[in-house]
């Protein structure tokens, strides 16, 4: 049955609690057009609840690795950058990365953690075939963050997700298996890379809200320039815990564990096959194993590598080489003063008070680069929107074009501020200027927007004698138009006002010619 002029409602079965319920559907799609299959689906993933943890691991923008001085850089021939220290050879001695201690320590400001000032490394032994040590060196009772939040935006608004921590560990190196058919490939170039790993509080509900949450922390571990956050790299991953239970449950059930999402499509894909995964199991009556899965992108459905088992012995102990670190207020203090005001902050400020709209302020706020940049131009002219829409509007749209980054932009950003109070001061309008002056000012670095306007003659006229020429031609060659509008079809000003912009080819300034146009029609 037909409820709305934009929905579709019809009942299914609520399975929870024995009784039938509306269901709305998009009105492009008729219910009869709706699989029964589709309903009963519906029905039954309503019973249950997704409880989701995410593990992200970032690999930290330092120079070298976080144990010795090989160099990180992605790209490199394989093995090139190793080192005794990242071989793991008998008798060398590892000696932490201090800026990679100052990157973790950054990360759990900008979340609102507490930061652990005593702090020690642990082996933890468990066999990586890509990482020579045999163990990993790591952090396990003293992570250096703990708790804090991340805040998520969806379509139910906002909230925070709860950390548990943030800890620092080594990378391991990258086997290669498809490059021969009988012999891995190991590549140790990574081992020994500085990681943060981001672990949440099983507190994420469904794979839309573990999407968002990974689009966040890339942009904060971007804004605050600690890592690229180059999924396609490997420099962020994120390994997912999944588990489902009946809703009202408190006690969590059975999870799997997703291992090596690498891009945020991914995660979101693979969550969602988990959920229903799981929830077929359930419904069949059978039983959920806990286990590390992974994700086959070919076709969007995850596959079990091993079981697991409820716990892991992997008899951490206190890392003997490497001595424990204290850290001082005034290191902590110096790192809180250096952080830049973060996005959530900027996006509530320019809609507060510069007056922008929320998603004009979203949109300034993707990028620290591209906030940057609004900055800078907004220290020039207090136009505040008229910036917002120059840069969400032609400026994007030419950067999505040429695949440049604001970074790239040669537009200094005094240019645009001349160019918005060029439209402004009434000389152009913005079609003209986006238009016209625009492209001639992303190529000629050195020319003025008043320069451009000039040379192509595109200064609008503002003299009430042309401008009445070319109205009275416009009306002398709509005589039927001008007969509607004086019969009270007021809307038809906008095509008299665009034929005139269209005769004078741009130059007649709309504000005066529309008001002319109204004195005009009067008599």
């Amino acid at each position: 049955m037909r409820d709305s002029g934009e929905s579709f409602m019809f009942w299914v079965l609520d399975y929870e609690n024995k009784k039938w319920k509306p269901f709305y559907s998009p009105s492009i799609i008729h219910p009869n057009q709706i699989p029964l299959r589709f309903i009963l689906k519906m029905s039954v993933n309503d019973k249950y609840e997704a409880v989701i943890g995410l593990e992200v691991h970032a690999q930290l923008a330092t120079k070298s690795k976080l144990f010795c001085s090989d160099s990180i850089t992605f790209g490199a021939a394989p093995n090139t950058h190793v080192s005794p220290i990242t071989l793991g050879h008998p008798g060398t001695l590892p000696k932490t990365n201090r800026k990679a201690v100052e990157y973790a320590i950054k990360m759990g400001l900008t979340c609102n953690c507490e930061i652990e000032r005593y702090n020690y490394f642990a082996r933890k032994n468990y066999f990586y075939p890509d990482l020579p040590k045999g163990y990993q060196v790591s952090q396990h009772t003293t992570p250096i963050c703990k708790g804090g939040t991340v805040i998520i935006k969806t379509e139910h608004g906002s909230r925070n997700i709860q950390l548990n921590r943030i800890h620092l560990e080594e990378d391991a190196g990258k086997s290669i298996h498809d490059l021969d058919d009988d012999f891995t490939y190991v590549d140790y170039n990574r081992a020994g890379t500085a990681l943060i790993e981001i672990v949440t509080e099983p507190d994420l509900h469904n794979a839309e809200e573990a999407y968002q949450y990974i689009h966040e922390i890339r942009r904060l571990v971007r804004w605050i320039n600690i890592c690229d956050g180059n999924m396609e790299e490997g420099s962020l991953r994120c390994d997912a815990n999944v588990s489902v239970r009946l809703k009202g449950e408190t006690k969590l059930g059975t999870k799997a564990e997703v291992k090596n999402l690498n891009s945020m499509r991914n995660v979101k894909k693979a969550i969602e096959y988990e959920i229903e995964r799981m929830i077929g199991i359930v419904e069949k009556g059978g039983t959920i194993t806990q286990q590390t899965r992974s994700f086959d992108a070919s076709n969007d459905t995850t596959f079990a590598i091993r079981d697991k088992e409820e716990a892991n012995d992997y008899r951490y102990f206190a890392e003997p080489d490497l001595s424990p670190f204290q850290l001082t207020e005034d290191f902590i203090q110096s790192i809180q003063n250096d952080l830049p005001a973060l996005p959530h902050e900027l996006t509530q400020k320019y809609h507060t008070q510069l007056g922008l709209t929320e998603y004009d302020a979203a949109q300034l706020c993707l990028e620290k680069s591209i906030s940057d940049y609004f900055e800078t131009v907004i220290a020039l002219t207090t136009n505040y929107k008229a910036v917002a829409n120059w840069i969400n509007g032609p400026i994007k749209q030419y950067l999505n074009e040429e695949k440049l980054s604001i970074e790239e932009l040669s537009l200094h950003p005094s240019q645009l501020a001349d160019l918005i109070n060029l439209v402004e001061d009434g000389k152009v309008n913005f079609s003209v200027a986006s238009s016209r002056i625009l492209p001639v000012m992303l190529r000629e670095k050195n020319k003025s927007a008043l320069e451009i306007a000039d040379e192509l003659n595109l200064l609008q006229v503002s003299d009430s004698g042309e401008l009445h020429a070319w109205i009275d031609d416009v009306i002398n060659k709509m005589p039927d138009k001008v007969s509607e509008y004086k019969k009270g079809k007021k809307g038809l000003i906008g095509l008299f006002v665009g034929e005139v912009k269209k005769i004078s080819k741009g130059k007649a300034d709309p504000k005066i010619v529309t008001s002319l146009l109204e004195e005009r029609l009067k008599k």
